[in-house]
């Protein structure tokens, strides 16, 4: 019985910020509803879908995406008036292609080139530190040497 209980509680811990007035009277609108609505980033929570915030906002998103969907729209036409609208920095999931992709590999390319700068700096570093003095460098240091009162 208490497994029943912790499995009816998980199961309904995801549709805990949808209210009642929300959900849409058809299963298969209010499904496809739920879908976009966890792929949609809540602009005051950050990382949180608009299904999962109580924020006003994320409930004024829920309820525009229900209405794009009654009003006919598919899935991809939904996200793309909301994208229009808010930017794509309402995607949970951002598209990793285009201008994106810049972004996604300069990281990386940075962090690259400075750990390649670190060692090139520390092997031409080792290299001088070992290399053997000159002649004119010996006679030099044998002078100072020689000077010194200690």
């Amino acid at each position: 019985m208490k497994r029943l209980i912790l499995v009816l509680c998980l199961a309904a811990a995801p549709t805990l910020a949808v209210e009642p007035d929300e959900v849409l009277s058809d299963p298969m609108l209010e499904d496809r509803a739920r879908e976009i609505s966890a792929g949609l980033r809540c602009p005051v929570c950050q990382n949180e879908s608009i299904d999962e915030s109580n924020a006003d906002v994320a409930k004024d998103l829920r309820l525009l995406v229900r209405e794009r969907l009654v009003a006919g729209d598919s899935n991809e036409e939904t996200v793309d008036f909301i994208v229009a609208r808010y930017g794509e920095y309402v995607l949970l999931r951002p598209d990793t292609g285009g201008a994106n992709l810049i972004l996604w590999g300069v990281g990386p390319a940075v962090l690259l080139l400075v750990l390649g700068g670190l060692f090139l700096a520390r092997r031409r570093g080792r290299s001088d530190a070992t290399a053997p003095l000159s002649a004119e460098e010996e006679a030099r240091l044998a002078e100072l040497l020689k000077d010194d009162p200690a």
